[in-house]
C-alpha cells in the first residue's frame, strides 16, 4: 500500500485501540517494524500523534488553535453557566464531569458545594477539585491529550462503567435542530456515553451558540437529557423538539 494509505490506516488503528506497540502495528499493517517507526515519526512531527517508548499513541482529533480559542471564548457565559450548574448539584452527590472549558469552569464552581464523589477524564477539572479533602476524585487510566490534558484510551470508558452516578454534567460541540448531540472526538463520546447510561440524570451545560450545529460524531437525543443549562433558551425546530422533555435553566 502507499504510505499515505499505511499512515491513515495506523493512525485508524490508534482511535480504536489508544494505544499500539510498533511490533503489533507492523503485525497489522504487514510491514517492517522500521516502516512503522518512520511512519511513527512523521506522523508525531506533524501532531497526529505521540510517539512513545516502542510504540505510538492516539492524540486525538482537537487542534491545539481550536483548544486556545475554546478556552477565551465567552469566558463570562461560561462562568455563569458554572454557577447555575453549581446551585443544582447538592453537596454530598456522586458526579461525572465531561472535558473542556465550560466543564472546567463548572468544577472551579462546584467549590462551593461540599462531600462531592467525581469521576472525571479531564485533568484540568481533577487539577481544580484536587485540594478539597471532602471530595473524591477519580481519574482512568490512559494516555494524556497533551492539548486540553484529556485521558484518553479504551480504558476510560470501562473505568467508568464501575460507577454510578447521581448526576453526569456533559457539554457537546453541538445539538442539531432535530436535537442529535454531537461531538468532535471519539474518546469523549465513548466515555460521556458510559457515564449518561449510569446516571439518574443527564445535565447538558452549553452555550447558545452550540444550537444548530452538528457535532463530528453522534452522542445521542437531547430528550435523553433531564436538565439543559444554557445562555439562551433554544428557539425554533429545536425549543419545538425537546418541548417539555428538558428542564431549561438560563444562566
Amino acid at each position: 500500500m502507499s504510505k499515505n494509505t499505511r499512515q491513515a490506516k495506523l493512525l485508524e488503528l490508534l482511535k480504536h485501540a489508544g494505544y499500539e506497540t510498533i511490533e503489533v502495528l507492523a503485525c497489522r499493517l504487514s510491514v517492517s517494524e522500521q516502516t512503522v517507526r518512520r511512519d511513527i515519526y512523521q506522523l508525531d512531527q506533524i501532531g497526529k500523534l505521540r510517539r512513545t517508548h516502542g510504540g505510538a499513541a492516539f492524540v486525538g482529533g482537537l487542534e491545539l488553535e481550536d483548544y486556545i480559542r475554546r478556552r477565551s471564548d465567552l469566558s463570562d457565559v461560561k462562568r455563569k453557566i458554572a454557577q447555575q450548574v453549581a446551585d443544582l448539584v447538592p453537596d454530598g452527590a456522586s458526579l461525572f464531569i465531561d472535558a473542556g472549558t465550560t466543564c472546567e469552569a463548572i468544577a472551579a464552581a462546584l467549590l462551593a458545594r461540599k462531600d462531592l464523589k467525581i469521576i472525571t477524564y479531564s485533568l484540568g477539572a481533577a487539577f481544580l477539585l484536587k485540594d478539597r479533602a471532602d471530595f473524591t476524585v477519580g481519574l482512568p487510566g490512559g494516555f494524556v491529550r497533551h492539548i486540553d490534558g484529556s485521558v484518553v484510551g479504551d480504558s476510560g470508558n470501562r473505568f467508568i462503567e464501575r460507577f454510578r452516578f447521581d448526576m453526569s454534567i456533559i457539554s457537546v460541540s453541538g445539538i442539531e435542530a432535530n436535537g442529535t448531540m454531537g461531538d468532535d472526538d471519539h474518546w469523549e463520546v465513548m466515555n460521556v456515553r458510559a457515564a449518561m447510561d449510569r446516571s439518574s440524570r443527564v445535565l447538558l451545560a452549553v452555550d447558545a451558540t452550540k444550537f444548530n450545529r452538528p457535532g463530528l460524531i453522534s452522542l445521542g437525543s437531547i430528550r435523553e437529557v433531564d436538565i439543559l443549562v444554557t445562555d439562551a433558551p433554544p428557539t425554533g425546530a429545536l425549543a419545538r423538539y425537546i418541548g417539555a422533555d428538558v428542564r431549561t435553566y438560563v444562566a
